[in-house]
C-alpha cells in the first residue's frame, strides 16, 4: 500500500472538520450498533465479573502484623523541631576529631514525651544540615535506654509536597476542566485500590501475580472508563490494555525463570522478607512488571482507539485496512518517544549505581548482566515489548470495530 495520507487522491475523501486533530480529547464518541455493542459486551462483561470476584475472594481486610521484634521491628514514628544549632570544634566531643561540629538540640512536639529535649551532633562530613525551627519525623524505641529512645529519622516534608501536590491538582483541572477532574479521581482511586488492596494482600501472603493482574485489572477498568466514558471507543483500549498485560505477564514469568532473576536485590526486599517470610520475592518483581507498565499502556491503548475513530469520522468510506494502516502510523511515532522514555526514566532513577558501576570501571556486559541491573533491564525490555505490541492489537481491534460499525456513521 502507498504510504500516504489516508484518502488522498480518494474521489469520496471528506476532509476533516476543524478540532479533529489527534488529540485524547475527542468529544463524545457515537454509539456503535446494538450487534456491536453485544459482542463487546459478551467479552468485558465475564473479565469484569472474574475481577470483582477476584477482589472479593482476594481482599486482605489490612496490613497483617509481622512476627519479629527486637530493635528496629517495634520502633514508633513521632513529631520533633530543632530548638537550637550551636557549632563547636569537633575536639570538644572526641580529641581525634578535627573540624566544626554543629550540636542540634531536638524537642519531641507529639507523644506523651512532648517537650522532652536530645542532642544530634552533625559532623562536617555529614551532607546533612538542620536549621532552628525544622521539622523532623522521630524514631521512639520504647524499649531501648532512655537516652537512645529517640532518634532523627527523616525531615518533616509534609508542606512542600502537599503544597507540589496541590500546584499539580491545579494544573490538570485548569488545563483538563472536567476530564482533568475525573483523571484526579481515577489517580485516587488507582492509590486506593494499590495501598488497601494489592499491598496487603501481598502482604498477607497472596500469590503477588495475581494480585497485581487483579488490582491492575481493577485499575484499570475504572481509570479508563471513568476517565472516557462508557463507549465501544474505551471498551477497544480496555480488551488492548488486557491483551498487553496478559503479554507482559507471560514474557515476564518465562525470562524471570531464564535469567533465575530471584526479586532479591535491596536492602528493602531483604527487609520484608525478614518481616514476612511467607512473601513470594520473584512474584513480587513480576507484579512490579504488570503495574509498572499499566500507565503507560492506557496512555498508548487510548491513543490508538481515538485515532482510528477520528479517522473513521473524518472519511466513513475507510476500511478497515485502511484504518488500520493509518493508525499504526500515528503508534510508530507514539511508540517512538515511548519506549525513549522508559529507558531514560530507568537511567535517571538508577543513575547513582550506575555512576558507581563506572568508578569501579567495569564492562558494561558484566555490569548489564549483574542480577540488580539486569532485572531492571528485564523490567524495561518486557514492559517496552508489551508496550509496542499493544499498538497493533489495539488498531487492528479498532479498525475491525469501526469498519464494521455502519450504523455509528
Amino acid at each position: 500500500m502507498e504510504d500516504r495520507p489516508p484518502g488522498e487522491g480518494d474521489p469520496h475523501h471528506h476532509e476533516p472538520a476543524a478540532g479533529a486533530a489527534h488529540s485524547h480529547a475527542h468529544g463524545p464518541a457515537r454509539p456503535v450498533s446494538a450487534h456491536l455493542r453485544r459482542v463487546i459486551a459478551a467479552v468485558l462483561v465475564p473479565f469484569a465479573v472474574a475481577v470483582v470476584v477476584g477482589l472479593i475472594v482476594l481482599w486482605p481486610g489490612g496490613v497483617p502484623a509481622h512476627e519479629r521484634t527486637g530493635a528496629g521491628f517495634d520502633q514508633q514514628t513521632r513529631s520533633g523541631k530543632v530548638s537550637q544549632v550551636v557549632e563547636v570544634p569537633c575536639s570538644d566531643l572526641n580529641p581525634q576529631d578535627t573540624g566544626t561540629c554543629r550540636q542540634t538540640t531536638v524537642e519531641v512536639t507529639s507523644g506523651p514525651d512532648q517537650g522532652r529535649t536530645f542532642t544530634v551532633t552533625v559532623h562536617p562530613g555529614e551532607l546533612r544540615r538542620y536549621s532552628v525551627g525544622e521539622g523532623l519525623i522521630l524514631t521512639y524505641s520504647p524499649d531501648a535506654p532512655p537516652e537512645l529512645q529517640y532518634a532523627v529519622a527523616d525531615v518533616d516534608r509534609d508542606t512542600p509536597i502537599a503544597l507540589l501536590a496541590g500546584l499539580f491538582a491545579l494544573a490538570v483541572l485548569i488545563v483538563g476542566r472536567w476530564r482533568g477532574l475525573t483523571a484526579l479521581i481515577a489517580l485516587v482511586i488507582s492509590f486506593a485500590v494499590l495501598s488497601l488492596f494489592i499491598l496487603p494482600a501481598i502482604l498477607h501472603g497472596s500469590d503477588p501475580l495475581l494480585v497485581a493482574v487483579v488490582g491492575a485489572s481493577a485499575i484499570m477498568l475504572i481509570a479508563l472508563y471513568l476517565c472516557h466514558g462508557l463507549s465501544a471507543r474505551t471498551s477497544v483500549a480496555v480488551l488492548g490494555t488486557l491483551v498487553s498485560l496478559v503479554l507482559i505477564g507471560v514474557l515476564g514469568s518465562v525470562f524471570t525463570n531464564w535469567a533465575h532473576l530471584t526479586g532479591n536485590t535491596s536492602e528493602e526486599t531483604g527487609l520484608i522478607h525478614d518481616l514476612y517470610p511467607n512473601i513470594e520475592i520473584r512474584g513480587l518483581l513480576l507484579a512490579g512488571f504488570i503495574i509498572g507498565s499499566l500507565g503507560v499502556l492506557d496512555d498508548v491503548t487510548v491513543t490508538q482507539t481515538s485515532a482510528v475513530w477520528e479517522l473513521k469520522q473524518a472519511d466513513p468510506t475507510m476500511n478497515a485496512r485502511r484504518l488500520y494502516t493509518a493508525g499504526v502510523r500515528i503508534g510508530r511515532d507514539h511508540i517512538a518517544s515511548t519506549v525513549n522514555t522508559l529507558v531514560l526514566a530507568y537511567a535517571g532513577a538508577a543513575l547513582p549505581l550506575l555512576l558507581l558501576f563506572s568508578i569501579a570501571h567495569r564492562d558494561f556486559g558484566p555490569v548489564a548482566t549483574s542480577e540488580i541491573v539486569a532485572e531492571e533491564i528485564a523490567r524495561t525490555l518486557v514492559g517496552s515489548i508489551g508496550l509496542v505490541a499493544s499498538v497493533p492489537v489495539t488498531t487492528v481491534l479498532a479498525a475491525l470495530i469501526a469498519a464494521a460499525d455502519h450504523d455509528a456513521y
